[in-house]
C-alpha cells in the first residue's frame, strides 16, 4: 500500500477511536452547555489506569471497564465542585484537570508506562482472531484499531441514543436547554449535571484506554489538547450534520468530524508540517470551525444587501 494511502487509512482508524472522546465532549458542550476542562485529565486517566492494570496481568476488557469507572469518578468530582460548592463550571474543570495530572503520575508511578510485548490487549485479541498479523503485516495495527473502534463506536452511539430518549436522558437535555424552566418542572438540575459529567468523562476515559491499547503505552501527558480535538470534531461534524437531523445522526456526525479532523492532520503532516506546530494548527482549525456560523451569517447578509 502506498505510504500516503496507508497514512490516510491510519488517520481514519485513529479518528474513530478519538471519536468516542468527542462524543463525551459533545454531551457536556452541546447537550449540557457546560464547558468541561476535566477531559484533558480524564483521557489520560483512562489511558494510564488501563496501562498499569494490563501490565499487571488483568484482562484488557476488565481493565478498560475500570478505566471508565475512574473517568466517571473524575467527572463526579467536577460535578460536585460545581453543584455543591458553587464553583464555576469551567474553573471546577480546570481544578480537576490539574489534580488529575498528579493522580496520573501516582497511578503510573512515573511519566509513562509502556506495555511489554507479552501483554495482551483488545487489539492483539482482534488481530489473533482475524489473523491480521499474517495478512497485513505492517498494516495489522491499523486494521485492528479500525475494527475495535467500529465495534465500540456503534455500541456507544446506540447506548447514547437509547439513554437520551429515556426520562432521565430527556431531563439532562432539558437542563442544558433551560435550567430554570427544568427546575420549575421539578427536575433536580444538580443531579442531572452530575450524571452528565460522569457519563461524559467515562466516555473520554474509554477513548483514552482504547488509544493506549492501540499505541501500547500510557503517558500522563497523552490528554493534553483533548478538549481542543473534541471541540474541533463537534464543530466539523455540525458543518455536515446540523441540528435539523435526528439525534443519532448528530452523534454519528461527531465521529465523522473526528475522522475528518484526523485526515486533515495527516494530510498536513504529509505535506511537511513539523509535529511541533501541530498544536498551533489544531487551535487554528478549532477557531475557524467555531467562527463558521458567524461567517455564514455575514455572507448571507452580504448577499441580501447586494
Amino acid at each position: 500500500m502506498p505510504p500516503f494511502v496507508a497514512s490516510m487509512f491510519g488517520a481514519v482508524s485513529q479518528g474513530i477511536l478519538w471519536g468516542i472522546m468527542a462524543l463525551g465532549v459533545y454531551i457536556t458542550f452541546k447537550i449540557l452547555d457546560f464547558a468541561d476542562m476535566t477531559v484533558d485529565g480524564s483521557f489520560a486517566l483512562g489511558g494510564c489506569s488501563c496501562a498499569i492494570l494490563i501490565s499487571g496481568g488483568m484482562n484488557p476488557l476488565l481493565a478498560l471497564a475500570i478505566s471508565v469507572l475512574a473517568g466517571m469518578a473524575a467527572g463526579a468530582i467536577t460535578g460536585l465542585l460545581h453543584t455543591k460548592l458553587n464553583i464555576p463550571g469551567i474553573l471546577a474543570g480546570i481544578l480537576m484537570q490539574l489534580a488529575l495530572y498528579s493522580i496520573n503520575l501516582r497511578v503510573l508511578g512515573g511519566p509513562n508506562k509502556p506495555l511489554a510485548r507479552a501483554d495482551k490487549t483488545i487489539m492483539t485479541f482482534i488481530s489473533d482472531i482475524f489473523g491480521f498479523a499474517k495478512k497485513f503485516r505492517d498494516m495489522a495495527s491499523t486494521w485492528t484499531s479500525l475494527i475495535a473502534g467500529l465495534v465500540f463506536i456503534v455500541a456507544v452511539i446506540a447506548a447514547l441514543y437509547w439513554f437520551f430518549g429515556t426520562e432521565i436522558g430527556s431531563s439532562i437535555r432539558a437542563t442544558g436547554n433551560n435550567a430554570r424552566m427544568s427546575r420549575a418542572q421539578g427536575i433536580n438540575t444538580d443531579n442531572m449535571k452530575l450524571l452528565a459529567l460522569m457519563i461524559s468523562n467515562g466516555l473520554v476515559a474509554l477513548s483514552g484506554g482504547l488509544v493506549m491499547q492501540q499505541q501500547r503505552f500510557g503517558d500522563v501527558s497523552m490528554g493534553i489538547g483533548t478538549i481542543v480535538i473534541g471541540l474541533a470534531s463537534i464543530i466539523i461534524g455540525e458543518v455536515f450534520f446540523s441540528q435539523r437531523y435526528s439525534f443519532w445522526v448528530q452523534l454519528l456526525g461527531v465521529v465523522i468530524g473526528s475522522v475528518i479532523y484526523r485526515l486533515i492532520i495527516a494530510v498536513v503532516l504529509q505535506l511537511g508540517m513539523k509535529t511541533q506546530d501541530m498544536k498551533l494548527f489544531s487551535a487554528i482549525i478549532v477557531a475557524f470551525a467555531l467562527s463558521l456560523p458567524v461567517l455564514k451569517k455575514k455572507f448571507k447578509r452580504g448577499k441580501q444587501n447586494a
